[in-house]
């Protein structure tokens, strides 16, 4: 008994514990979220970065970081620019009364300057470096004019030009870093352009804790040689060399004595990337190294053991850093693994639905192909015996038809003359001028006019032979085209396994989604907008597991719902099946309006094949098409008929294109498949699902029907069957749906087949009128057995009756307000 309370007892707290993980890592991702928000979104960092820019010196007096960086904020977070000045000028006051005076006076000057002249600047962001550039040096040297007794040295002037120099250049870094620094503008990946710009900015930001130290330990050598570190285990040799160069340059400009730096900075950078696979400590080892080796045969002035104890202090900050930090650090530089799968990632589902487009035109090509090689008249049992008795026929109609012997020949010895006329034409075509003696005699003795008929089939012969090789011709032309649509349908299908296509960019709509979904309390790892187009929303997220609690469906829906103005629901849903994976869940548009059908047919004389065919086509997002095509005649060649110009229609509409040049398309299809007189009908409907709107496009087909209460609305227009002309003009005519409308379409069969009705308008408005219900399928089996009934239960045409109800999409949850604004205008 124990033994089995303790095998369950054991699950119990594996559970417990797994629980408890998860909790201290959702605690500690809400710390990092709330940390984010309040250093990022407050403004925090940007008064830490003012406070040590507005301390930092170069060639020991010079101090060109103030301006730059003050006018980067104004231009690009103008909101967060009074957090900036507060922060260089309480950095400017560490330094001196003049120093804070100074930034005071030239931030001042800026604003007044470049708010005077805001009007005339066509482009800000080129200007601005312009103005920082004039505001340096106009305001330094009366700063220096005034200081000195009215008095400025060439020297003077040449160091005030250079400070200058230096604003403009650093203003220049500075625009590209500060949107860095904003989660609202966080891109995907950072040009390297970006990453020399960010690295400058930060050895500029670690330059203002030159003088501090702690333990008698270097601050400003810990954090530098620590961002070396980082940046080598993050992006390896090229980029931890490149930080170590770029860091150690700015440290000797703001310190002489520091110039030995660059060279362990430098060094470290390049060894620390190279042991990078040995993950955290072969990092730190390469520090450890490069220390040793500079610290040894290097010329600083610190001793030894002072710089081992500093790297050793970087290298404990780089313990210190998050797992997360490292990861997200890299996936924003090119060139690292995390880059490159982030990136792979990144363009997954456009890459996908773009090749699915491109295998709905190879289908589309391929259906075309089919089409021309499906029906082929040589190819016939039954050709040869009826191009016979097409031949015989044009002989008889040009001698037999006035013979007086007419009647006994074709009447009452049809066999024997039939065969007879059969051996004079095989003779004739054998290629002998004259006939046998023998075929001469047995003509002679049958026919009256055995010349007549031997120079009839012999004229005969030559339009059979000619029309036979036009025939001919064609049947090679169809096939013709039949390959070359089949070889583009192969092209487009290896096209769409072999595409890549880069997504469109949506990063502040994503950081706005992301911001009111945390703050609404629910954790969210990533968002990929895919099309914020109205009515085709398409968003993906990954979360943490949600142990089915639903809460895509119940909470993010609704509140994505609000953020894009539209109604949003899950589309996909993949949940994780272990608790420490995350959810992958697609949300979509919904739809505005829902299509609910019936249809009722029946062939002719109750047979099983009807020359009619129907079908409701689901045409992508917001989309939905209703068709009725009636083949010419009945049975299965006019099945074939209706149905293979459904089964283009579809094909081409599904592949996106308009209506109008898809209709075109099948009536030349069928213009050319064949010499035969077969024609259809094409009575469509297109339905816009978002705003009800309607597209009639009547092909030769009877009018439709709108109920809307008690009123009927016809609709009809007026086109030859297709198949007819090869050229011809499509009449479209478009109405406006509403919520509860029913659409009744139907085949000639239906429309004029009531017995001794006068005016089948009438009629039908009368019967859809007194209809009490709403169901389509009622609706159309009701109509269908009225039709039957006035023909005392006999069906002398194909019938087909399709009906469809529109009504609103009730959605499964209401919206719910998060009070941000919408990203979709």
């Amino acid at each position: 008994m124990e033994k089995a309370e303790r095998t369950l007892m054991e699950p119990v707290g594996n559970v417990n514990l797994e629980d408890t993980k998860i909790g201290i890592s959702k605690g500690i991702h809400r710390l990092q979220m709330k940390l984010e928000v309040m250093f990022f979104q407050k403004g925090i960092i940007l008064i830490l970065i003012g406070f040590l820019l507005g301390r930092a010196l170069i060639l020991s007096h010079l101090t060109p970081f103030s301006l730059p960086f003050f006018a980067a904020v104004y231009l690009l977070r103008k909101d967060k620019a009074p957090l900036a000045l507060l922060g260089v000028l309480a950095g400017s006051l560490t330094l001196s009364i003049g120093n804070i005076v100074l930034t005071f006076m030239l931030s001042t000057l800026f604003l007044i300057a470049f708010r005077t002249t805001k009007k005339f600047i066509k482009n800000e962001i080129k200007s601005l470096p312009f103005y920082v550039l004039g505001t340096s040096f106009i305001v330094k040297c009366a700063f220096l004019y005034i200081q000195q007794g009215q008095t400025i040295t060439v020297y003077d002037g040449v160091m005030t030009g250079v400070e200058a120099s230096l604003t403009f250049i650093l203003t220049l870094i500075f625009m590209q870093s500060i949107p860095l620094l904003s989660i609202n503008k966080r891109k995907k990946s950072l040009k390297t352009e970006e990453v020399i710009s960010l690295i400058i900015m930060l050895a500029s930001v670690m330059t203002g804790t030159i003088g501090w130290s702690l333990y008698n330990l270097s601050v400003e050598h810990i954090l530098s040689r620590y961002l070396v570190l980082l940046f080598a285990f993050v992006a390896g040799a090229t980029v931890g060399s490149t930080v170590g160069v770029v860091t150690g340059l700015i440290f000797s400009l703001a310190n002489v004595s520091s110039f030995y730096q660059m060279s362990l900075l430098a060094f470290s950078g390049l060894l620390g990337g190279l042991l990078k696979e040995g993950k955290r400590t072969g990092t730190a080892i390469g520090l450890i190294i490069a220390t040793l080796l500079i610290g040894m045969y290097g010329e600083s002035d610190s001793s030894l053991l002072k710089t081992v104890y500093e790297s050793f202090a970087a290298v404990f900050l780089l313990y210190l850093t998050p797992q997360n930090l490292a990861l997200k650090l890299a996936k924003y530089i090119p060139g690292t693994p995390e880059y490159a799968q982030e990136q792979q990632q990144y363009m997954r589902k456009i890459r996908d639905v773009t090749a699915n487009r491109v295998e709905q035109f190879s289908s589309v090509f391929q259906a075309l192909s089919k089409s021309f090689t499906q029906y082929d008249e040589i190819d016939d049992p039954e050709y040869e015996e009826r191009e016979l008795d097409f031949f015989l026929s044009n002989v008889t109609e040009k001698t037999c038809q006035t013979c007086f012997k007419k009647d006994h020949c074709w009447s009452r010895n049809f066999e024997e003359t039939y065969q007879l006329m059969k051996e004079v034409m095989y003779e004739v075509d054998s290629g002998n001028e004259a006939l046998s003696p023998k075929m001469t005699r047995e003509l002679e003795k049958h026919c009256v006019k055995p010349k007549k008929v031997h120079d009839a089939i012999q004229r005969e012969f030559m339009y059979f032979h000619a029309n036979q090789q036009l025939k001919k011709q064609v049947q090679e032309s169809r096939k013709l085209v039949a390959d070359q649509l089949q070889g583009v349908s192969e092209v487009m299908g290896d096209f769409a396994r072999e595409i890549q296509r880069e997504r469109e960019n949506h990063y502040k709509q994503e950081e706005l989604i992301l911001e009111a979904l945390e703050d609404f309390g629910i954790e969210i790892d990533q968002v990929e907008i895919y099309s914020l187009e109205q009515g085709n929303v398409d968003i993906d997220m990954t979360l943490p597991s949600c142990n089915g609690m639903g809460e895509c469906e119940k909470l993010i829906a609704p509140m994505l719902s609000d953020i894009t103005g539209e109604s949003i629901i899950v589309q996909r849903e993949e949940c994780a099946k272990l608790r420490s994976d995350s959810c992958q869940v697609t949300f979509r548009s919904a739809k505005a309006f829902v299509v609910e059908t019936g249809a009722a047919h029946a062939a002719k004389g109750g047979g099983l094949v009807s020359g009619d065919c129907y079908s409701m086509i689901e045409l992508g997002p917001g989309k939905y098409a209703v068709a009725i095509s009636d083949g010419m005649g009945n049975g299965e060649r006019a099945h074939i008929e209706s149905n293979e110009t459904l089964r283009l229609l579809q094909k081409i509409l599904q592949s996106g294109i308009e209506e109008k040049v898809a209709i075109k398309s099948i009536n030349s299809i069928l213009s050319l498949r064949t010499t035969d007189e077969i024609f259809s009908t094409l009575d469509l409907a297109m339905i816009d699902l978002q705003d009800a709107s309607v597209k009639f496009l009547k092909i030769g087909s009877t009018p439709s029907f709108v109920k809307r209460g008690d009123k009927i609305l016809k609709i009809e227009a007026s086109n030859l069957p297709m198949g007819i002309l090869q050229e011809f003009d499509v009449d479209v005519v478009s109405d406006q749906l509403k919520a509860g409308d029913l659409l009744i379409m139907m085949s000639d069969g239906v429309f004029e087949g009531p017995r001794h009705i006068g005016n089948h308008d009438a009629w039908m408005k009368r019967k859809i009128r007194e209809m009490e219900t709403t169901d389509p399928q009622e609706i159309a089996d009701l109509i269908m057995e009225e039709v039957i009934r006035t023909r005392s239960g006999n069906i002398e045409d194909d019938m087909t009756i399709v009906v469809a109800k529109i009504d609103h999409n009730t959605p499964k949850w209401a919206s719910i307000p998060v009070g941000k604004n919408k990203i979709i205008s």
